[in-house]
């Protein structure tokens, strides 16, 4: 009898007063440390983790950062209209336009966009081209264009590189502009023109 009542009263005692080897080893861990499925020790594990996150805010490209905040100006002068826009590839090896046309009209001068170091000038396949190294990874090249400066020299910004020539355009006359990051081509407009998308801020008043 006495053993029966002694049990009752074992089992009726409040958690609070259990043996303190009852505690679970991570109870003072915090829950993404306690749990090794967790979301952070999963993205941790994939490459994801605080040091890949950190990392990757801190690749804004080049590109990226002018087009929020144009620094360049337009390679021909007054600003000319786009005849034909950016329009690269969905794949590296299919047919696009990897650049913008611009208008131009006889004997019209071609200026830098941005300071840099002449890295080819040349003629590729059957046309004259010249590539402007502006640093940082980004690349400027014009076509069609009769230049007389030379691999390794040095322009300012808006300084003249070359006359543009008819050829490019079959129906107009166009001055053909890219700009390369690295490997990869980007929009020429983004130097020039915010192409950030607009926001609608609310009204301070009222309606």
């Amino acid at each position: 009898m006495k053993t029966s009542v002694l049990l009752a009263a074992f089992l009726l005692l409040p958690a609070s007063i259990a043996t303190p080897g009852a505690a679970l080893p991570n109870a003072a861990l915090p829950y993404s440390a306690a749990i090794p499925n967790s979301t952070a020790f999963q993205n941790s594990a994939a490459g994801f983790g605080p040091t890949a996150a950190a990392s990757q805010q801190g690749s804004t490209t080049t590109a990226a950062q002018a087009g929020a905040a144009p620094s360049w100006q337009w390679p021909l002068a007054p600003r000319p209209p786009v005849l034909r826009p950016f329009d690269p590839p969905p794949k590296p090896w299919l047919s696009g336009h990897r650049g913008v046309d611009l208008e131009f009209t006889a004997g019209t001068q071609v200026l830098s966009p941005a300071a840099g170091t002449v890295s080819f000038a040349g003629v590729v396949v059957d046309r004259p081209v010249i590539t402007i190294d502006h640093g940082g990874g980004l690349r400027s090249s014009f076509e069609p264009v009769e230049s007389t400066l030379a691999v390794g020299a040095t322009v300012a910004r808006g300084e003249v590189i070359g006359t543009v020539l008819p050829g490019h355009c079959p129906a107009a006359q166009c001055l053909h502009w890219g700009v390369r990051e690295g490997e990869d081509y980007v929009n020429p407009l983004q130097f020039v023109l915010d192409l950030r998308p607009s926001i609608l801020l609310p009204l301070s008043g009222g309606p």
